[in-house]
């Protein structure tokens, strides 16, 4: 055995700890399980169960066995999680087993006959007979340009589309950042984020598991317990609202904080106020990164010199950036403009989707983000807008459009217009603006239960506002810039 196999890859709580020689095995073991169920190069598994290393032994599987891994929000409802079974066509469906029997009902009218269970302990149909498969498995050869990963996103028509992230987007994304981040063997994660997005899977998995360092595996984040665990970790990854919470919480201090290396956020923006208390009160700034779905992470501040609040850094490694304004011509060195990529951690288009990849790939291969930012002489990236209406709240996308179009549903509201404003503790959050129906009878109770049915819970509005009209352009389009104008301050967030 490798000194490397001796490593604890998991450092889990209640629970043995996991080595890497035992997610090696481990691992092999869940891969011989899904050859024998007849799953092959290509497939799909769609996943939506709660945070288990277990999940992480899978998503290992699928990466050595050329079988794409489909992670899904456990907060998607039914409805929306069917979506996903007719578009992915999984070979192979897993969820909690309190979920069984709607999820089997829903997969059958997709014409998929494979549900497995998986719950929070590790325990389900999955899991149950693995001690009878062989703990040796050879890694299938791959292509660079394998699809390793389906992590669907949406544009503003609000209907989701899979990104097609392959094995080697996930290598060199990897391999940059393990240089930019100066990871090392001795360095140690503390893991708090969820599975089923690219932070939490991608960069906070692959970073330690490729050096073979520590990971201290939390299912759920807690405030005092990522508190106490600090004095144990090197390396934190969080997204804005973990850092706000932490900072109310009185025990946060310099002394608690004296052992970690790195506190890394993104996948929302992170307010300049946070990253000046968080360094009062712990004596660090905030790594701030930029990346998405498409295309993993695409800056980063350095680890050595000065971070700047608000700033996302400077391009990756083998990342090129440029930035073109309205005309369709370069802008200027901090001059706002949309941020365009290219480079090795650049995703694969959209899954069966060709109209829609071809719309975010200029002519010459760059990836259109649809980001506004201004890049400096420096190289230094600030993203100062979005060109669609994306929300991000407390790390989730949400799209107004999908919010819109149930309420436009709801036969007493006339018209909708969702859209998000600064909120101190999420980053942002959802507003609805509503006209009335001349018949209005519903109030907000109602509303909400309607809205409950068919969307998760974090994309449910936490503010209503009732208006006479929007404000409107001459093509009659909603200003919406003018209700976040308007409302910016409607949680005392500015």
């Amino acid at each position: 055995m490798t000194q490397s196999e001796n490593r604890v890859m998991l450092e889990l709580q209640e629970r043995n700890n996991i080595t890497y020689g035992d997610a090696n095995s481990l691992s092999a073991k869940l891969a011989n399980k899904l050859k024998k169920l007849g799953l092959k190069t290509g497939d799909r598994i769609t996943c939506q169960v709660e945070k288990s290393p277990e999940v992480v032994l899978l998503y290992l599987a699928c990466l050595r066995s050329r079988i794409i891994f489909h992670p899904i929000n456990t907060a998607y409802t039914l409805k929306e999680v069917e979506f996903f079974f007719m578009d992915a066509q999984p070979a192979l469906v897993v969820c909690d087993p309190s979920a069984l029997d709607d999820i089997t009902l829903s997969a059958k009218r997709c014409d998929i006959n494979a549900v497995y269970t998986l719950d929070a302990s590790g325990n389900g149909t999955l899991t149950n007979d693995l001690s009878e498969f062989s703990d040796q498995h050879s890694i299938v050869q791959q292509q660079s340009d394998d699809t390793a990963l389906l992590i669907y996103t949406s544009g503003t028509t609000g209907k989701p589309k899979a990104a097609m992230i392959t094995h080697n987007n996930l290598k060199s994304n990897t391999e940059s950042l393990l240089s930019v981040w100066g990871w090392s063997t001795d360095d140690v994660l503390l893991h708090v984020l969820p599975l089923f997005h690219v932070h939490g899977l991608c960069v906070a998995l692959n970073c330690p598991i490729m050096k073979a360092s520590k990971i201290i595996f939390r299912s759920v984040f807690s405030v005092q317990d990522t508190v106490r665990l600090l004095s144990q970790a090197t390396i934190l990854m969080g997204v804005p609202t973990i850092y706000s919470r932490l900072l109310a919480a009185k025990n946060l201090t310099k002394a608690s904080s004296r052992k970690i290396r790195l506190f890394i956020s993104g996948s929302a923006p992170l307010r300049p106020e946070t990253h000046r208390e968080f360094e009062q009160k712990t004596g660090h700034r905030i790594l701030e990164r930029y990346g998405m779905t498409e295309a993993g992470m695409i800056t980063s501040n350095p680890l050595d010199g000065d971070r700047v609040a608000g700033s996302v850094g400077f391009a990756l490694p083998d990342v090129e950036l440029r930035v073109r304004n309205e005309n369709g011509e370069l802008a200027k060195a901090g001059h706002p403009g949309v941020l365009e990529i290219s480079g090795p951690n650049v995703f694969n288009g959209y899954w069966r989707n060709e109209t829609a990849t071809s719309e975010v790939f200029s002519e010459d291969g760059y990836f259109i983000t649809g980001d506004i930012a201004t890049i400096s002489e420096e190289g230094v990236v600030t993203i100062v807008g979005r060109k669609s209406d994306l929300i991000i709240s407390a790390g989730f996308n949400i799209y107004p459009k999908e919010i819109e179009i149930q309420l436009n549903r709801i036969p007493d509201i006339a018209d909708s217009s969702v859209f998000g404003v600064p909120h101190p503790d999420l980053g942002e959050a959802v507003v609805a603006a509503l006209i009335q129906d001349e018949s209005t009878t519903s109030g907000e109770p109602e509303i909400l239960d309607r809205l409950k049915s068919e969307l998760s819970s974090f994309k449910i509005p936490r503010r209503f506002i009732w208006m006479d009209e929007f404000p409107r352009n001459a093509m009659g389009k909603i200003e919406k810039n003018k209700l976040r104008e308007r409302y910016g301050d409607l949680f005392g967030s500015s």
